[in-house]
């Protein structure tokens, strides 16, 4: 397929509306100055656009909008919030197409995943549109005369850091219930995937949100990070994205301190018992280690196999994993797209070298050669692979599987908890007592039985450990942006 760059500039001038691309702030593009940042084409390692990195008065401009947007969001009625997220949502879906489209382009996502995700995210503004006017304090029952009541109010001003793996999915994910609880988002989108967060804040503008609600920095972290972390006006960080960058973060807050919610990396351990549906198993062994071309946290990239069908099973996978297309973002048939940007993909390549370096046998896939011509990887399976090695530890985010095998139950769980990552994970057996079992013995924050991927954003979100803390979604991670206040009043005589 032809290099998408003419597309790529008629979308970014139908849903951005400017020429220079920099910093959204209270409805106004803001250009940098500092060093060029390119963006790169992932299918063709072309430059679409270059864009200049923002700088620290920026940064503090951006907050004070944000501070001045919380202010009158905070004043709208929680009914009249919520008609503004319902109409944010209504025109993500009207504009859904163009908008799949250029996250296919910018991220490298195949189209038919960049569809569903932009339908997902008018979903979540809809679904927590729902709750601005649901999310109660409550009257406690106090001795002496007195009333005793909570109030939920907003913290402020949010800074939310967000990947490129799934550029407007994560920003949409962390940005909406910050805003259905009264608070202002300062969004810090990567600077490799920039574009899909400046039209998600214009149209927030368009739906009726007040300048300056949601404000978009574009840049690098080492410039933004810091300055905003450090800004007394910011009051929680929401972060997505690697554990080691995660703990940097979450240290910065600590000085001040204020709170986060992390949401980091992952080494899920999928596992598959000898009584399990074989061949549903292997088909969503791939799907757990394949979506996104791998670039997803929650990717079941530790495949755990009972002993007595490991060479059965292995080789099931490994026949479905070549059935798994990978081809351009833009392609209809294709099932995954490129890595997105050329460091990914040199670590995905390391890793599998490091992988068989270390005693593991590939069955398909391995090291892709460097081209020029997009930064596409093979899906890849190895066995013979121990719990010791560092491809099994640690994560390659990439379309990368390692089996290994165990021979009881206890082992499977003693396998699968033996990491620094606790995100996600199943089980697949027929038998209902031991699927329980091992789901309440595997440090998990999700868990799936005979089944993998499937996520809503009604439901709590998030990991244990290294993978992060907090809950990013569904009515718990409500209480992430709101802070309680304790209200007595005297109502008995005397008091």
């Amino acid at each position: 397929m032809e290099n998408s760059s003419s597309e790529f500039n008629s979308l970014v001038s139908s849903l951005i509306g400017a020429e220079a691309i920099g910093s959204y702030i209270a409805g106004e593009m803001v250009s940098g100055d500092g060093a060029e940042l390119p963006l790169v084409d992932p299918a063709s390692e072309q430059t679409l656009l270059q864009f200049a990195d923002t700088n620290a008065e920026i940064v503090r401009a951006s907050i004070v909008s944000c501070q001045a947007g919380h202010k009158q969001w905070a004043d709208f009625s929680a009914q009249r919030r919520g008609e503004v997220l319902a109409q944010l949502g209504r025109l993500i879906q009207r504009h859904a197409e163009p908008l799949a489209r250029l996250e296919a382009i910018t991220s490298g996502k195949a189209i038919k995943a960049a569809r569903a995700q932009v339908s997902a995210v008018a979903e979540i503004f809809r679904y927590y549109s729902g709750w601005t006017d649901k999310f109660l304090g409550n009257v406690i029952p106090v001795p002496g005369g007195q009333l005793n009541y909570t109030l939920r109010e907003p913290l402020g001003v949010v800074l939310a850091i967000t990947p490129w793996n799934s550029p407007i999915y994560l920003a949409a994910w962390n940005v909406a219930p910050a805003l259905a609880m009264g608070n202002s988002v300062l969004l810090k989108p990567s600077e490799v995937t920039p574009l899909t967060a400046l039209v998600m804040a214009r149209l927030a503008l368009e739906a009726g949100m007040p300048a300056g609600t949601l404000n978009v920095v574009n840049g690098l972290g080492k410039t933004i990070g810091d300055v905003a972390i450090s800004n007394p006006i910011v009051k929680k960080v929401v972060f997505v994205g690697s554990t080691q960058t995660g703990r940097a973060v979450n240290a910065a807050a600590a000085q001040r301190p204020i709170s986060c919610l992390l949401e980091l990396g992952g080494k899920s351990a999928n596992i598959v018992f000898d009584d399990a549906n074989l061949a549903q198993a292997a088909r969503a062994a791939v799907i757990a280690a394949c979506a996104n071309t791998g670039q997803n946290c929650a990717a079941g990239s530790r495949l755990l196999v009972q002993r007595g069908i490991y060479d059965q099973f292995v080789d099931a996978v490994a026949h479905a994993i070549v059935e798994f297309r990978i081809g351009h973002p833009l392609d209809e048939s294709a099932d995954g797209g490129p890595i997105n940007n050329r460091a990914q993909f040199d670590r995905i390549n390391r890793m599998v070298e490091m992988g068989i370096s270390e005693g593991a046998k590939l069955v398909t896939g391995g090291v892709s050669e460097v081209t020029g011509q997009g930064y596409y990887v093979k899906p890849t399976v190895l066995k013979h692979v121990n719990n010791a090695m560092r491809i099994a530890r640690e994560e390659v985010f990439g379309p990368v599987v390692v089996a290994i095998p165990f021979d009881t139950e206890a082992e499977a769980i003693a396998i699968a908890n033996d990491s620094e990552f606790a995100l996600a994970g199943a089980v697949w057996t027929r038998d209902v007592a031991r699927a329980h079992r091992v789901v309440a013995q595997v440090n998990a924050g999700l868990l799936w039985v005979n089944m993998y991927r499937d996520m809503h954003v009604a439901t709590p979100f998030g990991g244990n450990d290294s993978s992060g803390y907090g809950r990013s979604s569904g009515a718990e991670c409500l209480y992430e942006y709101t802070k309680t206040k304790s209200v007595w009043v005297p109502i008995a005589e005397g008091c």
